[in-house]
């Protein structure tokens, strides 16, 4: 049974999507760390190769760059049916309507994100401006989440390379606060949230792992996972599609690097989740949200989790096992070319 609804969470203030018709979908994970170094560069059985059909019988295209597809098992869809049950007491619910495609970063199976050339990374940069402009203008969407799960031990189903898009008729939690934080900071201050955090890790620069002229790599100072790494743009922008193309340069250069000083680390293909920070598209004022990239790898060493537990799901705050100014500095001290090449 196909069900698209989401449900109000009166505790948290949060909306639950329920989804369950994706229990059943397609998996084809990979081994625990992530790694995808022995891949082939074509699978005839993977479902996002080019040519190859998927679950849903559609078949792919003899696809060269990036390539974009509506998800065949989505979590929210515009065919989601009314619900009949009326609202009682604390409980409410609502038709999970919105928009889910999937984005491949290249023809590829074994290439990752921290694989591609700079220009390939821009290519996709480019996608997403369009992706968050296209489905942000439409009247039912309010949010667009871009993000990219990497590697078995955060979920991923597939390892060939690739991110999802959620435009949704809410907003994601996080988002909302990190909109309203921003809010409530500019109006006080008269100065962008993100401007004060750029400035403090520029002030310390123990936690900066890389910049350019308009774009950095940092370990925040509140990093919660031992190795969670922003990248962002100097400038404060509500989203991606408001970067220049020489800021998107800049930015693509900064973000590549970021990833291949992260799978330096360990010689192997770095696992994480990757949400994009951008604005809410519900056309209210985000004059003070600042675009950036979040990296929240679940790893603390190789094969060994950053688990979380009690004060974690239990209590929602997070306990750091590590210190972000030594993680900065592991990363900081890796070369910037890619390990697989300096062995080729």
């Amino acid at each position: 049974m196909v069900v698209w609804e989401q449900r109000w969470h009166p505790l948290r203030e949060e909306w639950v999507i329920i989804a369950a018709h994706r229990q059943n979908r397609p998996w084809t994970g990979e081994t625990v760390t992530g790694a995808i170094a022995d891949l082939p560069e074509y699978d005839p059985s993977c479902y996002l190769c080019p040519g190859n059909s998927r679950v849903s019988g559609k078949q792919n295209p003899d696809y060269e760059q990036t390539y974009v597809f509506d998800n065949d098992h989505a979590c929210v869809s515009w065919e989601a049916p009314a619900i009949s049950k009326k609202e009682t007491g604390v409980y409410k619910s609502s038709p999970a309507r919105g928009v889910a495609r999937v984005v491949c970063y290249s023809p590829k199976h074994n290439l990752t994100l921290a694989e591609l050339e700079v220009f390939e990374i821009i290519t996709l940069l480019k996608i997403w401006q369009e992706q968050y402009r296209e489905l942000g203008s439409l009247p039912e969407i309010n949010h667009v989440l871009i993000f990219e799960n990497k590697g078995e031990v955060v979920g991923v189903s597939n390892p060939h390379p690739h991110c999802q898009i959620y435009a949704t008729n809410f907003v994601f939690k996080f988002i909302e606060t990190e909109a309203r934080v921003s809010r409530e900071h500019f109006a006080k201050n008269g100065r962008p949230l993100f401007q004060d955090i750029l400035q403090e890790e520029k002030d310390d620069g123990r936690r900066i792992i890389c910049e350019n002229d308009s774009a950095l790599a940092f370990i925040p100072y509140f990093a919660r996972y031992a190795y969670e790494v922003y990248v962002a743009p100097k400038e404060t922008y509500p989203s991606l599609a408001n970067l220049s193309l020489q800021e998107l340069q800049d930015f693509a250069a900064i973000l590549k690097q970021a990833l291949i000083k992260f799978d330096n680390l360990w010689q192997m293909p770095f696992p994480y989740v990757m949400p994009l920070h951008q604005a809410p598209t519900n056309g209210e004022d985000y004059s003070g949200f600042h675009f950036h990239i979040e990296f929240h790898p679940p790893l603390r060493k190789p094969n060994l989790l950053k688990y979380l537990a009690g004060p974690e799901i239990g209590g929602g705050n997070f306990l750091s096992d590590t210190s972000p100014e030594e993680k900065a500095s592991e990363l900081r001290s890796q070369a910037d070319f890619h390990y697989k090449k300096s062995k080729a």
